[in-house]
């Protein structure tokens, strides 16, 4: 009686640990900015791709302020790189910088998910490759 409660009981934790595994929270988008600039490429950048784009997926946006060379802002998707820029310390335009970046950021995931699909996986699963 007791070997197959905790059977049940085994076998229900490892059903429910698969589909945690599968229920993963999307939509977000993290600020790791630093400056003035880098908050205001952010918040234009999350504005556009709200507003064009189904959020599905998860970014960071990254900034490494440098009083000469101006911000290197970086996203990330998937923990890998898919936009890199420097904005120069006086940046009039940076709505228009940041509509850009977050159509060419939206490109590349389209990208990158249909190379995810398209892969040959018939040897080995995704996560050995």
């Amino acid at each position: 009686m007791i070997r197959h409660w905790l059977a049940a009981l085994v076998l229900t934790l490892v059903a429910s640990f698969a589909s945690a595994q599968d229920d993963e929270m999307l939509g977000f988008i993290i600020d790791d900015t630093i400056s003035h600039i880098g908050h205001d490429f952010y918040y234009s950048f999350s504005e556009r791709l709200r507003a064009t784009s189904p959020m599905d997926f998860n970014l960071v946006v990254r900034e490494r302020p440098s009083a000469r060379w101006g911000s290197l802002v970086t996203v990330e998707f998937q923990q890998r790189l898919v936009y890199r820029r420097f904005l120069p310390p006086n940046t009039v335009e940076l709505k228009d910088e940041a509509y850009e970046a977050a159509d060419q950021v939206r490109m590349e995931i389209v990208r990158r998910k249909l190379e995810v699909l398209l892969q040959d996986t018939t040897d080995l699963e995704r996560d050995e490759l």
